[in-house]
């Protein structure tokens, strides 16, 4: 896996399987479950593990490095962790609001040493009685709108088309029904989305010029959910008074990116997730699925349930 896997998860596998995890790619073929290689997961990759590989069991939520059409083709089971790192990515999601618009960074670099930063420019933004647009209300983004109603007492107004009718929004947080009212009327818009081809580039330029001049943007979802160049077009231009982003496209950023030398954008490199409780239980999810494969039981979570049992039902017969 990503992270060094803890002793009790790691001899709760080899009660079933051999592990290897010496990162040795040429030991892939015939694997019948493999987690944590960071690569896109094709159709040949898939071919090359073999007829074996009954389950690609991903931490976390997001599956877009998996070509899901050919594990399902296959048979293959894609598992995840959708409620892994719920709670430390909406953490995260708020530090990075709170950071662009309180301009922490550009207020440690003065304190650092750049004399060329005046106090105009670390002038920050109060949030108490601002407005915060979430687009997508799953897990992560109804821990963001809890914390930022009922904790900084932010004007929220959700967009989530799935969200069922009758849902139940907590005080200080409204629903609409138009995505782009969401950026034109929001002061602050955070994303909160998987990347599908419907929501590739949902913050494109047309949007992003929707919002009110000196707004933020907030993206701690997947990159490609941002059309990347417009974005960075609007922050020059000075449109936006600023952007917290953990994810980008392509990732990570090509060194001559200029978003790297904006003082107004508060960059990670997709560490929202990664906190003592959320890697602890993104392995342990992660290891639960895998265990429950290799005893020939359905996992709890599929990504691509469709592929049930697949290849699971030759392993077994």
């Amino acid at each position: 896996m990503e992270w060094p896997l803890a002793p009790s998860l790691h001899a709760r596998l080899t009660e079933y399987a051999e592990v290897v995890d010496d990162g040795d790619m040429e030991k892939l073929p015939g694997s019948m479950v493999i987690t944590g290689i960071r690569r896109f997961y094709d159709g040949e990759f898939m071919d090359h593990v073999g007829p074996s590989l009954i389950q690609i069991a991903k931490p976390g939520i997001g599956v877009d490095n998996i070509d899901m059409e050919a594990a399902t083709s296959r048979g293959i089971l894609v598992c995840n962790t959708p409620d892994a790192p719920s709670e430390s990515t909406a953490e995260h999601a708020v530090a990075l609001l709170m950071a662009v618009a309180k301009r922490v960074m550009v207020g440690d670099k003065q304190v650092r040493g750049a004399a060329d930063i005046g106090r105009d420019e670390m002038r920050g933004t109060e949030l108490l009685g601002s407005t915060l647009g979430i687009v997508g209300y799953g897990r992560i983004g109804r821990r963001v709108a809890e914390m930022c109603a009922l904790g900084v007492r932010m004007k929220v107004t959700i967009y989530d088309p799935l969200l069922p009718g009758d849902a139940q929004l907590p005080p200080g947080v409204d629903r609409i029904h138009d995505l782009d009212q969401i950026f034109a009327q929001n002061q602050f818009v955070t994303l909160h989305t998987p990347l599908l081809p419907e929501t590739r580039h949902l913050a494109n330029e047309k949007r992003m010029r929707m919002m009110q001049p000196g707004s933020y943007l907030i993206n701690a979802s997947r990159g490609g959910v941002v059309d990347e160049a417009a974005l960075i077009r609007v922050l020059e231009e000075g449109h936006l008074a600023g952007a917290g982003l953990d994810v980008f496209d392509p990732e990570p950023p090509l060194p001559n990116n200029p978003l790297l030398k904006m003082r107004n954008v508060v960059l990670t490199p997709h560490i929202a997730s990664n906190t003592d409780a959320g890697v602890a239980a993104m392995q342990a999810g992660t290891v639960e699925n895998m265990v429950k494969v290799l005893k020939g039981e359905r996992p709890t979570w599929i990504a691509n349930p469709e592929a049930w049992p697949g290849r699971m039902k030759q392993a077994n017969s």
